[in-house]
């Protein structure tokens, strides 16, 4: 029933600019991960009323998420780190194609190793966590300090394929690891005292922490 209507959702999308399309057939026949449109949608929904000016990526893949947020942003300067060369520069391509350059600084190298040149272009208003998920506490807690006052965390992958909700163990020893780091991780969101957080079951599932003033 879910699936059946997440599929209904996707008709009444209207359709995207030609060089989205472009890149989620890309993706699809490179089997590179980029949000589901349902999902990403609804982030770009949350994303017009905070209205930031700044927003910070981790993972940018092919860039489709930055590309998506400065499209419908157009206020809005977005820094995002990707580690692959292949897919940093496949994001480069589209940026250009996208004519967002001027607004989107995609930095290459691990997000673990570039806090100090981060930090130049902070304090961000929103940090939008979407690479390796097993190091999501760690992106977390490293690029929490530019947030700004009352800025906001999204982080997308937190339900992952609705593994974290199953009761039967998996055979799969990598996903099973993986299973257990996102409950830890949903589960240290929502403890926190200094965020509010709620986790959305929309796609992949999307928390939104937002952080107190």
């Amino acid at each position: 029933m879910l699936q059946e209507a997440l599929k209904y959702i996707e008709t009444l999308i209207p359709p995207r600019e030609a060089v989205v399309q472009e890149m989620e057939a890309y993706a699809k026949e490179h089997r590179v991960p980029i949000m589901d449109i349902v999902g990403i949608e609804a982030m770009l929904h949350v994303l017009q009323y905070i209205e930031p000016k700044t927003i910070l990526e981790i993972g940018t893949a092919i860039g489709y998420s930055a590309i998506r947020m400065a499209l419908k942003l157009p206020d809005a300067r977005i820094v995002t780190i990707e580690r692959d060369q292949t897919r940093h520069e496949r994001a480069l391509f589209y940026i250009e194609r996208s004519e967002t350059n001027e607004r989107i600084d995609a930095l290459l190298g691990d997000a673990f190793d570039l806090y100090e040149e981060v930090k130049k272009r902070a304090p961000f208003d929103v940090m939008f966590i979407d690479a390796a998920k097993g190091q999501y506490e760690r992106f977390f807690r490293l690029y929490e300090p530019l947030l700004a006052d009352g800025g906001v965390v999204i982080t997308d992958n937190v339900l992952f394929k609705g593994l974290v909700a199953a009761n039967e163990p998996l055979e799969n020893k990598r996903w099973r690891q993986l299973v257990k780091k996102i409950r830890e991780y949903n589960e240290w969101l929502m403890r926190r005292t200094d965020y509010d957080t709620v986790i959305l079951p929309i796609g992949d599932g999307i928390a939104i922490s937002k952080k107190k003033r």
